[in-house]
Formats: C-alpha cells, sequence, structure tokens
C-alpha cells in the first residue's frame, strides 16, 4: 500500500503542545501500523531551520515514535539515502517550495523519494510538504501566487492554506478556470488529504471547522471530512 498524507498548513511549528499537531502526528503514526515507527524529517524548505527541527522531535518523541532529519546543507552525512530507505514515515516541513525542489533534484531526492512510495513508506507533510507531491502546486515562492511544477507522484494540482491566505482562493479559482493549473485538491489549515495508491481515502481534520474542496474549472465543490481531534 502507497500513502500520502498531505497536510494544508499549521503543524507542529507552532507549539510542541499545539493539540492540533499532535493528533496529526498520531494520525500518520498510525497509518505504519507499526507501535514506535521511524518518522525521517526534511525541513530543506525552511532551510533546515533548528527551531522547527525542535519542535518536530519534540512533537514525534512524545509520540512515541523515533525521530531523525536529513541534512543537505553543509556535510552531508554519506549514507543518507540509506537511512532515508529505513524509515516509516517520511514527513516534509513547510517554506520555500521552489527552493526545496531544486535542492532535491541537484541531489537526487526527487527520485529518492519516489522510490520510498513505491516502497510503502507512508510520505507527509505540510503546506510545501503538502503541495511537493503533486503534479502542480499553488505557491508563494513564486511571487505573486503562482504556478509550480511538482513532484508529480500524484496527480493534478494542489493549494494550502486556503482559509489562512486570503488571495489563495481567488487565485486557484482563477488559474483553474484558465486552465493555467490542472484540477486539483484546495486544503485549510488543520486539514489533510489521505492519498492511498493514488486515490483520495479520507480528509482529516484537527478543527471541526475546516474544509476542502475539489477545484475544476474555477469552480468549487466541497468535500466530506473526518475529525480527528
Amino acid at each position: 500500500m502507497k500513502q500520502i498524507i498531505a497536510i494544508g498548513g499549521g503543524g507542529f511549528v507552532r507549539s510542541s503542545a499545539d493539540d492540533q499537531a499532535r493528533h496529526m502526528g498520531h494520525y500518520l503514526i498510525e497509518q505504519t501500523g507499526k507501535k514506535n515507527p521511524k518518522v525521517c524529517f526534511l525541513s530543506q524548505a525552511s532551510a533546515e531551520s533548528k527551531e522547527y527541527m525542535v519542535w518536530f522531535y519534540k512533537t514525534f518523541l512524545a509520540l512515541g515514535a523515533q525521530p531523525s532529519d536529513i541534512s543537505l546543507f553543509g556535510s552531508v552525512k554519506n549514507n543518507w539515502k540509506g537511512h532515508l530507505l529505513a524509515q516509516d514515515v517520511i514527513y516534509v516541513g513547510g517554506g520555500n517550495t521552489r527552493s526545496m525542489l531544486a535542492l532535491w533534484r541537484e541531489w537526487g531526492m526527487d527520485a529518492l523519494l519516489r522510490e520510498a512510495y513505491e516502497k510503502g513508506i507512508v510520505l507527509s507533510g505540510v503546506s510545501a510538504g503538502a503541495i511537493c507531491w503533486f503534479e502542480q502546486c499553488i505557491t508563494d515562492s513564486v511571487w505573486p501566487l503562482g504556478a509550480l511544477q511538482g513532484l508529480g507522484i500524484l496527480k493534478g494540482s494542489c493549494c494550502p492554506h486556503y482559509d489562512s491566505e486570503p488571495e489563495r482562493r481567488p487565485t486557484y479559482l482563477d488559474f483553474t478556470k484558465q486552465g493555467i493549473v490542472l484540477p486539483g485538491i484546495a486544503l485549510e489549515d488543520d486539514t489533510a488529504a489521505h492519498f492511498v495508491d493514488g486515490v483520495l481515502k479520507d480528509i482529516v481534520v484537527t478543527k471541526k471547522d475546516r474544509k476542502a474542496f475539489t477545484v475544476s474549472a474555477g469552480v468549487e465543490e466541497e468535500l466530506k471530512t473526518v475529525f480527528i481531534g
């Protein structure tokens, strides 16, 4: 079984004690079927922010996981590829999607993540770490808001922060209407799209009022959600 869990925004970067972060983290761990899964953090989108790293470790240690991270800055460890493919979950942080993808492609991370997916490692992430898995995405790393080619593991396009950043909704609606981007999915913060074998299985939310939509040709259709808070 191949899984991707794309989170539209929020997450443990806000606070190690954040309930939504814990609930979403617990959901990720559950999908592995393991009690103490190995969870690896890729934080290249934030230039490997130390603060972000601390929140990641605090969150997943508290959940009983075995957290680790891979750096592509400074002295890169020789065994990083083997380490990545030995994980149960790969979690990608938010930040600059364009810079992250460029760095990944230079290092061959893009091909390795596809290999991890085919191997059954759960792929997940928030914001940049959510939209990177799709063919196309809406991102502020192309400013003003623009479209970017993702890894293409999932079909279609994705737009995060659909409720928290006002310019996202009209831009995504316009881009799909004009055919600038493929039809896809819009995710509010604290909302995750769980794909299994490339097909949307569930929309999970950690706040009951959160929403997600399919978007095609400038038209939204609200999706049913599952509350996990």
